[in-house]
């Protein structure tokens, strides 16, 4: 057996299904066995929408997402999606080719000391210069991805190790020994558990704060019971969007810059805030100085690193979210609830008259109102992926979902041109799921030719443009930091999307007025092909409110 065949071989016995990628002279003995056999393999357009695939692939599935490029440009062109899987914590396995291991460091053609490039925003990275050694490091990259912390790992393969026979018998094994890596414990100690318990049992005005870790370990179920056997309203970071019912009586949504006032409110005033899963970004704090400032702070996370790392808290809780609940569960069980009413009459209260504005009937289209006509159309079988901006900040606020791994976006990195090929991703990984990409044109057009990809292999999903034709999120800086300055943010009348999706073998709707925006979904639904829906929206509407840049969660910027 050649290298390139225990690759292949190596990735039908991990179990993969699918891997996103663009082939090259470096890979090309990997994509030869794949003519033959193998995972089924999506031809992307660009290696960025490879490794954003991935993204997409994994978030909505639960599984370690496959993206493949060739060296030099192709393994380059892949950092962008591996450093967007490093901030959000995402399980990405990214293969590359490279020059033959005689040639590495002399400036080969097409080489690129791609394991040095990558080496700050992944978990690991391998190169592997011995075909025997290839079983054994697929094995570990995917442990390693998976476990602990999720996120992104990188195998680097020089094509000579592809050609090359294998010494020994080929053996996928079960499981790797790593030194210094173990699994997280499926317990967690005792005495931060019992005393963030009573701490929760004792609080008039809790809050649980939910971070992506919760989705990560799907852990929303055992996250709402608690929240609901104690009376406790959840925030929770846009990563960890829809890991509770956003229409559940104890839901606040999200919080944070672009977050519902009610969430920011309760979160400012709480007197014992537990956080779980999250690292305390400074788009959901703010200033720290002013943060939850008058509360007890219980940290709950499985990465050590991130407790104390921004805020300083009172009880720190190191393991896994499903776990860490899980435990707490069984202390609260065995104590008596104290009753919250009064904190729950006011998180109504804060609910009701804070709520989001949705109904706007006039033109150019409210992109409040074109919410209101996508919320009416999510079912329980609708992933919502996004770019990012302004269409990224309409759809955090004013979606409600009520699944997790059905909101996917990009978090940490905000990385314009993410939600396309995230929603090419994750319609590959739930086929039977109604897959729409709220964006917008200027981060579309990052990423856009990937509708090739989309047309080809038959992958069906959505785009919904809020188009106003400007880069809106600086815009809206602009004009509220820069005194209506836009410099360089007006993109033009270019493209018409419907001509631009006809280009492609897509079908292209555009919409003008209100009522014209569920017709078009429909639409786009029952076409059964990949859509481009061009809602033409107010260019001036800002999203409000908003928290300044380094300023406080209780007041937000409101007009």
């Amino acid at each position: 057996m050649k290298g390139a065949q225990a690759i292949v071989r190596s990735l039908e016995e991990q179990g993969v299904k699918d891997m996103f990628g663009i082939l090259g002279g470096s890979i090309l003995d990997v994509y030869d066995v794949l003519y033959d056999s193998g995972p089924r393999h999506i031809l992307m357009r660009h290696e960025q929408c490879a490794a954003h695939a991935a993204e997409g692939y994994a978030r909505a599935s639960g599984e370690v997402g496959v993206c493949i490029a060739t060296s030099g440009p192709g393994a380059t062109n892949l950092v962008t999606g591996i450093a967007d899987a490093h901030a959000d914590s995402v399980p990405i396995v990214a293969i590359t080719g490279q020059v033959p291991v005689s040639l590495i460091g002399n400036d080969a053609f097409q080489e690129a000391d791609i394991v040095g490039i990558t080496m700050p925003i992944t978990k690991h990275n391998f190169q592997i210069t011995d075909p025997d050694d290839i079983p054994a490091t697929i094995r570990a990259a995917f442990k390693i991805s998976s476990t602990r912390r999720q996120g992104p790992v990188l195998v680097d393969l020089p094509k000579d190790v592809q050609q090359a026979e294998l010494k020994k018998k080929f053996v996928y094994p079960s499981d790797v020994d790593l030194p210094g890596y173990k699994d997280i414990k499926k317990t967690v100690h005792s005495l931060p558990v019992n005393d963030a318990s009573k701490l929760l049992m004792n609080a008039q005005r809790p809050v649980i704060l939910a971070g992506g870790g919760v989705i990560s370990s799907n852990a929303g179920r055992e996250l709402l019971t608690l929240a609901h056997s104690l009376g406790i309203p959840v925030a929770t970071t846009m990563m960890a969007k829809g890991c509770v019912p956003e229409d559940h009586p104890l839901s606040l949504g999200v919080v944070g810059m672009h977050g519902r006032k009610a969430a920011n409110l309760m979160v400012s005033s709480c007197d014992v805030l537990f956080a779980i899963g999250c690292r305390f970004s400074d788009r959901v704090t703010g200033n720290v100085r002013y943060f939850a400032e008058n509360a007890k702070i219980i940290h709950a996370d499985i990465d050590a690193a991130e407790i104390g790392k921004n805020v300083d808290i009172d009880i720190p809780i190191v393991g896994d979210a499903k776990v860490v609940l899980r435990e707490i569960l069984k202390v609260t069980g065995e104590l008596k609830k104290k009753g919250k009413t009064e904190w729950t009459k006011k998180l109504a209260t804060f609910k009701k008259e804070y709520a989001p504005s949705y109904d706007f009937d006039e033109k150019p289209i409210k992109q409040q109102r074109v919410m209101k006509e996508l919320n009416g159309f999510i079912d329980d079988k609708t992933i919502i992926t996004t770019e990012v901006g302004q269409c990224q900040m309409w759809a955090m606020h004013y979606l409600d979902m009520k699944n997790p791994r059905t909101f996917i976006s990009s978090g940490g990195l905000g990385t314009m041109g993410f939600g396309f090929p995230a929603a090419i991703g994750a319609k590959v990984a739930k086929p039977d799921f109604n897959v729409i990409d709220v964006g917008s044109e200027g981060s579309f057009l990052m990423t856009g030719q990937d509708l090739a990809t989309c047309v080809k292999d038959d992958i069906p999903l959505t785009v919904l443009l809020l188009d106003n034709r400007y880069l809106g999120m600086v815009m809206q800086w602009q004009d509220i930091f820069y005194g209506k300055r836009r410099s360089n943010t007006y993109l033009g009348e270019i493209p018409d999307f419907v001509k631009y999706a006809e280009a492609f073998g897509a079908n292209g709707i555009r919409v003008e007025t209100p009522k014209d925006i569920s017709p078009a979904l429909k639409e786009a639904k029952a076409s059964g092909v990949p859509c481009i829906i061009d809602v033409v929206v107010d260019t001036d509407n800002h999203v409000l409110p908003m928290m300044r840049p380094g300023g406080r969660l209780d007041e937000m910027i409101e007009k």
